[in-house]
């Protein structure tokens, strides 16, 4: 069994680790991208409901 294991080529060529690593920091690049737009759409959203609540809150004042 250790001779056949010895015998086995490389599975991956050395040739080839320069394109996986650019794969898998280009698919790092886009998930934190996704993230940094995700991020930059809470705080409109947060804002917007701050700005809605306030307005809620006048609209109660007023009427009492």
């Amino acid at each position: 069994m250790s001779w056949v294991l010895a015998q086995a080529p490389d599975t991956l060529p050395d040739d080839n680790t320069g394109y996986v690593a650019a794969a898998y920091l280009a698919f790092f690049a886009l998930v934190l991208a996704y993230f940094v737009i995700m991020a930059v759409k809470l705080q409109r959203l947060e804002r917007e409901l701050v700005e809605l609540n306030a307005l809620a809150d006048r609209q109660i004042a007023e009427r009492t």
